[in-house]
């Protein structure tokens, strides 16, 4: 940038590229969220029953064995 007055070249300078000028995401998921990965269980929230979670289907999906309310994520 010669002279300081930001007229140099596309691309370059302090408020291009990733980061933006201070606005970056901090090594956040998809959609700004915290993933909890593959494993883990899901647990009924009314009488406490686990159950293993299964990949690719969210645990609010899933009924619990015992009383039929839906899962959450543990």
């Amino acid at each position: 940038m010669p002279r300081g007055d930001r007229t140099g070249p596309k691309g370059q300078g302090p408020e291009t590229g990733r980061k933006m000028g201070g606005r970056e995401q901090g090594g956040r998921g998809r959609r700004g969220g915290y993933g909890k990965g593959p494993e883990g269980f899901c647990v009924c929230p009314n009488c406490g029953e686990k159950s293993t979670h299964e990949i690719g289907r969210p645990c609010y999906e899933q009924k619990c064995p015992k009383c039929g309310t839906a899962m959450i994520r543990e």
